[in-house]
């Protein structure tokens, strides 16, 4: 897997932290990296098809002209309005090309065993990956103990992932997500469609311990149940399809993710 990880890419929106108070400001960086752990990527401005606010009273904001050419920007929030805040990001197509070995071990990786069974069928197991790859990828902050429901909602990312209720809902039973016995679902769309079969991976960072990921593959409807986990996570998964029309790339690629916290307690307590 070295060979994998020589081509970082989970990518996520990565706050300075979660819950916030009202006109605080959120400091959010462009995450690139494996592991739920990486560094501030390389793009800029021009990397972006779409970075947008939803905020709690249902406004669509255009976040784009807060990014300036500078490779590596970030972007600062400003959150005055009390309830669930979700900022989305699509960049522009980006080109890679892998060695046979390596992009046979990226397709294994991510659970994209179609595209390795394409590969075979068509005697390009031996052939370099040429692929063309955009990112979909979203992040929730929670401002006071307003909850509201935007980020249950599809957004039009090409691949989107979508929680089924509010991550920042108060559980009704505390004792049972003490136990673990709590789950927590999401529903994968790609172009507004149910997206089956699709390896989902479910990061988080246990106190003490190194981060872990829970592998999930969604139903028909594109559903994936997994345990709930205190703490930061990130929900990523990793679509692929064949480019028949392309002269430069094989291959187009989606990498999606969402990013959240999970508290046992309720927002404006000790966790913020």
């Amino acid at each position: 897997m070295v060979a994998v990880f020589a081509f970082a890419h989970e990518f996520w929106l990565s706050p300075q932290k979660f819950f916030y108070s009202v006109r605080e400001t959120a400091h959010i960086r462009f995450q690139v990296g494996e592991n739920f752990t990486g560094e501030n990527w390389t793009g800029n401005r021009d990397k972006i098809q779409h970075l947008s606010h939803y905020t709690p009273s249902n406004e669509i904001i255009d976040l784009s002209p807060r990014l300036s050419e500078h490779k590596g920007d970030s972007l600062s929030l400003p959150l005055p309005e009390i309830g669930t805040h979700m900022v989305t990001f699509n960049s522009t197509n980006s080109f890679i090309q892998l060695e046979a070995d390596k992009f046979n071990a990226y397709l294994m990786e991510d659970g994209m065993t179609e595209v390795l069974q394409y590969r075979k069928e068509h005697h390009e197991l031996q052939d370099k990956g040429k692929e063309y790859y955009q990112r979909s990828v979203k992040t929730l902050l929670q401002v006071g103990d307003r909850l509201t429901d935007a980020c249950t909602n599809p957004t039009g990312l090409p691949l989107d992932i979508i929680p089924e209720q509010n991550p920042y809902n108060l559980p009704a039973d505390l004792t049972s997500e003490r136990e673990g016995l709590l789950k927590m679902r999401f529903q994968v769309l790609f172009f507004g469609k149910p997206l089956e079969n699709a390896l989902v991976k479910i990061w988080y960072h246990p106190p003490g311990k190194p981060v872990q990921a829970d592998d999930r593959r969604t139903n028909k409807k594109g559903w994936v149940t997994a345990e709930r986990h205190p703490g930061p996570i990130m929900v990523s998964c990793v679509h692929m399809e064949r480019s028949m029309t392309d002269t430069v790339a094989n291959w187009q690629s989606y990498w999606g993710s969402l990013s959240f916290e999970y508290s046992h307690f309720f927002p404006g307590s000790a966790m913020k």
